[in-house]
Order: structure tokens, then sequence, then C-alpha cells
């Protein structure tokens, strides 16, 4: 029996889970991310050693910032780990004996959503964190595209007239959604400034509501966007700003609704009925990088034997 491995490499922590061959978690060991490429994969080879122990056969995949060129394991651009460039699934490999898959963080959570929501043929899994990104998934995998860029949504346009965005342009999605992004136009401190936008929205703050409606309406356009060109069975919403519940989706619901409402192609979609929210508790992300298809297993037993 196989034990898969699936590790989330976030900015502040390092989440690693064992599931089994059905796919049930059966262990998780949690460590601070490093800076840089060489921290940053001491901690995943601790991670994996740690979660392996019991094993004599054991299959890794990885979910990381950045993009990755598919079947490359070299990641880039991951810069909130301190990394611009690094073949992490050789660096891994090197200190663990095991060659990890690796694919972006997101395109792994959309692989555990799947595995969650088992009545979904394809979903995109949208993330609402400080940035905005789509991971889509159906059920021959995840859609990575030529250079690993499939589902890198948050820049673009939805109102030419919206605010500024840090790539740039003006308008879009990142700049109306994204979490850091909201906090910037904010400005005021908060230990979740997301949620403090949609509290003082709820107490009459003119300022906060504004942010508020725009937020909804990013990530309603999102929603809109990835049904249009994709067709995807149903939107998930994850990160961050997702764990707002029901205090998100229901008016994204009604953004969509309306949006709709003048456009019998658009009512023939349902938009409305499409998009949910992410199974809560879950570490989804760490979940469906185990669960990714490229994994290989490995003997541990000969690895072991080998080395001693």
């Amino acid at each position: 029996m196989t034990l898969r491995i699936g590790v989330d490499v976030g900015g502040t922590k390092i989440l690693g889970v064992a599931v089994d061959e059905t796919g049930r978690e059966t262990a998780s060991v949690r460590r601070p991310t490093g800076w840089g490429a060489d921290a940053v994969a001491d901690g995943i080879a601790a991670v994996i050693d740690e979660l392996a122990v019991p094993a004599g056969s054991v299959s890794v995949g990885i979910g990381v910032p950045g993009q990755i060129v598919p079947g490359s394991g070299v990641v880039e651009h991951a810069l909130n780990l301190g990394i611009e460039r690094s073949d992490l699934a050789a660096a891994v490999a090197g200190r663990t004996g095991i060659r990890p898959a690796v694919d972006n963080d997101v395109r792994c959570a959309a692989v555990g959503a799947r595995a969650l929501l088992p009545g979904l043929e394809s979903l995109a899994y949208l993330n609402l964190g400080t940035g905005i990104a789509a991971g889509i998934v159906d059920a021959t995998g995840p859609r990575r595209g030529t250079r690993g860029a499939a589902g890198e949504i948050g820049h673009v346009s939805i109102d030419p007239a919206g605010p500024a965005c840090r790539c740039g342009q003006r308008g879009c999605i990142e700049a109306l959604a994204g979490g850091g992004a909201v906090a910037q136009r904010w400005g005021r401190p908060a230990d979740l400034p997301v949620r403090d936008v949609f509290d003082a929205a709820d107490g009459g703050d003119v300022r906060a509501a504004e942010l508020r409606a725009d937020l909804v309406r990013g990530v309603a356009g999102a929603v809109q966007l990835l049904v249009l060109t994709t067709d995807v069975d149903a939107v998930v919403l994850g990160g961050g700003v997702a764990g707002l519940g029901d205090r998100l989706l229901e008016p994204v619901r009604t953004a969509l609704a309306a949006s709709a409402a003048a456009s019998p192609f658009l009512r023939s979609l349902r938009l409305a009925g499409r998009v949910v929210l992410v199974p809560q508790g879950v570490a989804v992300g760490a979940l469906g990088a185990a669960l990714t298809p490229d994994a290989v297993p490995h003997d541990l037993v000969t690895r072991r034997a080998a080395a001693g």
C-alpha cells in the first residue's frame, strides 16, 4: 500500500498531510516556512521525513505559489517565499530520496476541492486571498496550460475606470477583490481587514460599503469569467476571504443574478446556482497535493536499507 503525502507551502507555514488509498487523512505536520529556496526545501524535506516514517512506499505532491512549467518541478516567481527560480523537485529529492510532483498551490487546491465534492464532474477553485487566481480541474485532472499559467485571472480588467492595480492596469479582478488590495484601500489597521470592511459596512460606514460592493463585483466577475471560458459545473470559493462564508456567498449570488437579468443567455447558465463555498476545516491544498495524479510511488524499504 502506498502512503500519499501532500505538502502545501504557504508564506508563513508548510502544512503536510498523509492520506491513505481511500483519500482519508491519517496524519498532519505543520512547520514555519523559511525564507529562500534552500530553507523552503529544508522545511518540506523535514515534513516529508516525519510523515513518511511508517511507510514502505510513498508518493509526494507539493503545492507551492509561483509558476511551474508542467512536469519540470521548477518553481519561478514565488516571491513571497524568496524564490525567483528553483528546481524544487530536485532539491527535495536530494534531501529525501523521493522526487515529488510539484504544482501550483491553487491548482492543488482545485484537485482537493473536487475530491471533497464528488458530485461535481468539473470545477474551478477560485482562491480569494491576498491575490486572486483559479485552479481548474475535471475528470482528466488539473488544467495547467503550456506554461503553467492556466487560471491566472487576477489581472483581467473588468472595469477600466476602476481602482489602480499593482500590475499597472485599472479595475482588475484582484484590484477589486484581492485581500491585499482591499486592505490597502481601506487603510485602517486590522488583523482581518476584509472582515473589518464587511463589519463596518454592516454598521453603516459608507466607504466600507463601497469597498464591499467592489469586492462582491470582482468575485462575481471572476465567477462569470470562469464559467464562460471553461463551463465548469461549479466555481468553488476558497482562500482567506472565503472565510466570510454566506456573508460573501449570498451577495455574490445576488450580483450574478442581477447581471444576468437582462440576458436570456446568461440566465440560461444559472450562474448564481453554480457558486459554492469550499468545505471548511479541511486542508484542501495539502489534500489536493497528495492526490495529484503525477506523484510517483517510491519504495522506502529499499531506500532505508541502502542508507543503513
